[in-house]
């Protein structure tokens, strides 16, 4: 959430900031909401100072004999017009809250407007594999080695599903406990979070309000949940409304999921196979970071992706993204890509973002200053790290043999027993 103060302070840059994101924000009627908010603040605060005052001075007036009763009769009249002007406070207040929750984060200054047209590659990593032979694509490979059931798959579950059976299956463990081992070794806190959420912690991701269609809810429970899209969501809501010590930061978190979208793609030919599902698995990184800290900890969030996509021996490549591609809750985003070569374009296998104080502000995630004993609001970023669904037809496709195999990477031949090429069984 965006500070109010800074509207109040800035409109025109925050305007401007927004359009960045493609956003026309008119704060003439929020402006006017949060001066009738303040102006009616100091008159409910003016009449309780007179209540007090008054019923303070009962006392003295019996001593002196005085009729009190008027006293009473004026503290009555006071208390009612001071109900009726809270009454409209509190209608104020969620006026201004619905209007400033509805706004999206603002982007970093330094990122260029527009969508992703706009986005600029800022590093590439190894080059396009070259081939003497005619490709397969990954669903083709997927099925020759018995790695993906696409048909049951879409038979039990419907378009957008797959199903791993044996050494795909095998494969796809070995991905996220390559990933785990990786994470636990840079000193991060392995957490398993409910998958079933509540709608508050959409609210404080920043999901929720405008984009609160985009997950499957469940009918029939109270309160209402909805199925996790990602770890982020859960993550960010960990320490919702608490105060944490400056000692305590950073606070470094990953998480497995599988992870639930209701939109899951456009069944395009680059989207084929796993490329876009309804339910895909993934390895999620988050940090809770002081606001002076969190450049620091984005670069490394981003560094910690790109590795594992290195350590995997994949041709990727680093995107930043315009300032109308990166989410509504995030203020900076880096897209690490790896390449696919059946279609010759690069897919995001994770986003490293740093939200700022936008999540923290949603769900009052501070920490107490060492030196000013006063309470901040700590900054929260996340990285994927890493979604397998993409990286997984990369390895079959940028691996792949002529003779219809694929070389198991040397990083997860540990984690598959030793095996290190998955043959075709037809």
């Amino acid at each position: 959430m965006i500070d109010i103060n800074l509207i109040r302070e800035k409109p025109d840059y925050v305007k401007e900031a927004l359009k960045k994101k493609m956003w026309d924000a008119d704060f003439t009627e929020l402006l006017a909401w949060d001066k009738s908010k303040r102006e009616l603040m100091q008159v409910v605060e003016n009449n309780k100072a007179e209540m007090n005052k008054l019923s303070a001075s009962v006392p003295a007036a019996k001593k002196a004999g005085e009729d009190v009763s008027k006293i009473f009769v004026k503290v009555k009249d006071i208390a009612a017009k001071n109900a009726e002007f809270e009454k409209e406070l509190k209608e104020l207040e969620q006026k201004i809250t619905d209007f400033v929750a509805a706004l999206p984060n603002i982007p970093d200054d330094d990122l260029v407007g527009g969508g992703k047209e706009n986005n600029k590659v800022i590093h590439t990593y190894g080059k396009k594999p070259e081939f003497s032979f005619k490709i397969k694509d990954h669903v083709e490979l997927a099925e020759s080695l018995g790695l993906v059931d696409y048909e049951r798959g879409a038979k039990i579950a419907g378009r957008g599903a797959w199903i791993y059976t044996n050494l795909g299956a095998r494969l796809e463990w070995a991905l996220l406990n390559f990933f785990i081992s990786e994470h636990l070794k840079d000193g991060y806190t392995f957490i398993l979070p409910p998958h079933l959420l509540n709608e508050e912690s959409g609210y404080v991701a920043g999901q929720f309000p405008k984009f609160r269609q985009d997950v499957f809810w469940l009918e029939g429970l109270e309160p209402q949940r909805f199925l996790l899209p990602t770890a982020e969501t859960a993550l960010v809501n960990y320490h919702r409304n608490e105060i944490m010590s400056e000692d305590e930061l950073p606070k470094k978190y990953f998480a497995y999921t599988p992870c639930y979208r209701r939109e899951a793609g456009s069944y395009r030919t680059e989207e084929r196979g796993m490329i876009r599902g309804y339910q895909f698995d993934k390895v999620e990184m988050v940090q809770y970071t002081k606001p002076e800290d969190s450049d620091a900890a984005f670069e490394e969030l981003v560094r910690k992706a790109a590795n594992l996509v290195e350590k995997l021996g994949l041709h990727f490549q680093i995107s930043k993204l315009a300032a109308g591609d990166i989410s509504h809750s995030m203020a900076r985003t880096y897209d690490i890509e790896v390449y696919i070569p059946s279609i010759g374009i690069y897919k995001e296998v994770s986003s490293a973002s740093n939200a700022r104080d936008y999540q923290a502000r949603r769900g009052m995630v501070r920490y107490r200053d060492n030196e000013t004993k006063k309470t901040r609001f700590v900054h929260t970023l996340n990285a994927s790290g890493l979604a397998t669904s993409r990286i997984f037809p990369a390895i079959l496709e940028q691996y792949q043999q002529e003779d219809g195999s694929v070389l198991v990477p040397e990083v997860l031949q540990p984690f598959m027993g030793g095996i290190k090429v998955l043959k075709p069984i037809k």
